[in-house]
């Protein structure tokens, strides 16, 4: 299906496939706050431990065409890969983390404003901001014309970094993130004069943590206030001070981890590698692998690769559902097949009348043709209740010319190659103990943003490019229990819409706040006005 089909008619949900499941996600509760964390969602990358992706905010529906006096254009960037913008302890302002550095944003009364001069991470590569978007915003033919900007800048070497995906604040406005050789913890200058900036508190070397050839992959804090470091064969947990020595649980050495992990209220961590998923116990006082501490090892159907994403294996973090007294504790994540399930594992002890650590698969169509060669996720699902989203990245045409050029490809892919196309919903039942599809849409593009679900909307948020008007990248949002398209915020084709890898973040008063390739734009909602940085004032 070419992306070209998509026009004004969405809005009406054209091509929802509706399996009239009626949906029990009111039925499950919701996970606990984690005390250590600067708020009870939004402190971290997908938003909470148990990785849901879900938030509280209210957000507008309708379509719009985001607008401004300077065009949609950034507010503010701290260079090239904006991941994640992260609640700080005030309403009023935000840290804003990309692949190179960090900084302290003023967003309140609708403006963007930044705190003193961004922090750059150790090691990092920068690069001038005007030579960063000269060169991004040319107008790119091929992923190989892509690949060449990206080098001749520097971008895909070792001096960046993808540790910062997944960062963190703590409950004292302290931002953990991994560096290209560190874990840094970040804080404000002076707490009482926020403009002055941010610096580095202390750091700890990547060494202490991951072994010669490994990697940060992800960051969390238990619920005891401990950090937990990932990396791509282990897992290990230290305090936030860094005094104390890592305990570390290393894995398999066939085993690599692309994913950041899932955590739950009483310290289990929920990491999946290429092969398996795996449950790690925190005890209080050791970090443990041992099944007498409720740790778990299962391998799940893997072994197929994909030429535009991070590697083989689940492209999932893995996301807990089920909490309190709900009947059912899951952990759930996309397998590693060419046409990707839906797995649910039991976090805790198999039940009686079951025998395997699967409690249930489903396969993932998205909406698409039997003969799709590829249905394949690099996101995590979101979760809401007993509800599950998951989108495929992959799009079909062109996959020859951009085998190892993740990144490359992720610019180009929509501009000048077709985008991935295809979304789906489905449901557990704890009754019956499996899954069901509620509805699936084969003509809606997910690129590479982290989808996001309003739990106050009841809407799931998607990212895609669209050639249908010149319209380019767009924010979607489609209702939960039905799937039809009830708001659009159009970006354009412009670079600046491209929010690669990161998630799709909303500020509380209902404003976009997107984390773009090359900087931050809030766009005001309902209206898809982008005011110039600092204002109004």
């Amino acid at each position: 299906m070419k992306t070209d089909r998509m026009g004004k008619a969405l809005i009406l949900a054209v091509a929802v496939v509706n399996t009239t499941i009626m949906p029990v996600s009111g039925m499950a509760g919701n996970p606990a706050p984690n005390p250590y964390l600067s708020a009870p969602k939004g402190a971290m990358t997908h938003f909470d431990p148990v990785q849901t992706d879900a938030f509280t905010q209210a957000v507008p529906a309708g379509t719009r065409n985001a607008y401004g006096p300077l065009g949609v254009t950034p507010q503010t960037s701290n260079g090239f890969l904006n991941f994640v913008t992260l609640k700080s302890t005030s309403p009023d302002y935000v840290w804003a983390v990309s692949s190179t550095g960090v900084s302290y944003l003023k967003v309140a009364n609708d403006a963007v404003t930044q705190m003193g001069a961004t922090l750059v991470f150790p090691g990092a590569i920068v690069v001038a901001q005007n030579l960063l978007t000269a060169v991004l915003t040319q107008p790119f033919t091929t992923v190989q014309q892509a690949q060449a900007a990206l080098q001749s800048l520097g971008l895909l070497t070792g001096g960046q970094s993808l540790g910062p995906a997944y960062s963190l604040v703590d409950a004292d406005n302290v931002l953990y993130s991994g560096a290209v050789d560190s874990i840094v913890a970040v804080g404000l200058i002076s707490p009482a004069l926020p403009a002055l900036g941010v610096h580095i508190l202390r750091s700890m070397p990547s060494s202490a943590f991951v072994q010669s050839g490994e990697s940060i992959t992800g960051l969390s804090l238990n619920y005891d206030g401990k950090l937990v470091v990932q990396g791509t064969r282990s897992v290990s947990v230290v305090d936030r001070n860094f005094n104390s020595t890592p305990q570390t649980v290393r894995f398999g050495s066939d085993e690599t981890i692309s994913n950041s992990l899932a955590l739950d209220e009483n310290n289990g961590l929920y990491i999946v590698s290429d092969k398996k998923m795996h449950k790690v116990v925190w005890t209080g006082s050791v970090l443990s692998n041992q099944a007498a501490d409720g740790a778990w090892e299962s391998p799940y159907p893997s072994g197929d690769t994909f030429p535009t994403l991070f590697g083989s294996g689940s492209g999932s973090t893995p996301t807990l559902m089920g909490f309190g007294s709900d009947p059912d504790k899951l952990v759930v994540i996309t397998d590693g097949l060419k046409r990707m399930n839906l797995i649910a594992f039991w976090r805790n002890a198999i039940p009686s009348g079951f025998t395997s650590r699967i409690a249930g698969q489903i396969p993932v169509t998205a909406g698409l043709p039997l003969d799709t060669q590829y249905i394949q996720s690099d996101q995590s699902v979101t979760v809401d209740g007993y509800g599950a989203f998951v989108v495929n990245n992959v799009g079909q045409a062109g996959l020859r010319d951009t085998i190892g050029t993740i990144i490359p490809d992720a610019l180009v892919r929509g501009p000048v190659l077709d985008s991935p196309l295809g979304v789906e919903r489905f449901e557990w039942n704890p009754l019956t103990h499996g899954w069901t599809s509620v509805w699936s849409r084969g003509d809606i593009s997910s690129n590479t943003m982290v989808p996001g679900k309003s739990i106050a909307s009841n809407t799931v948020f998607v990212s895609g490019y669209y050639r249908t008007n010149n319209s380019g990248w767009e924010i979607t949002g489609l209702d939960w229990n039905t799937g039809q398209t009830v708001h659009r915020t159009i970006l354009g084709p412009s670079t600046y819409g491209n929010g690669m890898y990161a998630p799709i973040e909303f500020l509380p008063d209902g404003n976009l706040f997107f984390n773009g390739v090359l900087g931050f734009i809030r766009v005001q909602l309902p209206s898809g006005l982008v005011y110039p940085a600092g204002l109004p004032l």
